[in-house]
């Protein structure tokens, strides 16, 4: 249970870091969005990422081994990256019909699901 909750909490978490990152791309398309400066979209995006912090801490503190959690701190880190990178293959394709996904990608998924099996081989 606590797997799946932490897994759960990462993916909420990567989906607000995702938005903060790269949503002000899409963003721009706005009319009163262009009209801000720099300073304006990263506070924008610091207030997103806020929410980010809110998931990532305690799916990191729930997940953790050393707090009672099922995994390793390297084992969260690669379920991170990987939740990371499919967040982000997501988030593209829905935001941004431009991006296409092309076997390459795929390739590099599989590799990245091959990682975290070899990460929690014994």
């Amino acid at each position: 249970m606590k797997s799946l909750l932490t897994i759960a909490l990462l993916i909420i978490s990567n989906a607000f870091m995702t938005l903060a990152w790269y949503g002000h791309l899409k963003f721009s398309e706005l009319k009163w969005f262009n009209k801000l400066g720099l300073i304006s979209i990263v506070l924008i995006s610091w207030g997103i990422a806020l929410f980010e912090y809110a998931f990532q801490v305690p799916a990191n503190k729930l997940g953790f081994k050393g707090n009672g959690g099922p995994f390793t701190l390297i084992q969260l880190k690669v379920i991170q990256e990987v939740v990371t990178l499919i967040v982000f293959a997501i988030f593209t394709l829905i935001v941004f019909k431009t991006e296409t996904f092309r076997l390459n990608h795929l390739i590099s998924f599989l590799f990245l699901i091959l990682a975290v099996y070899f990460m929690f081989k014994k």
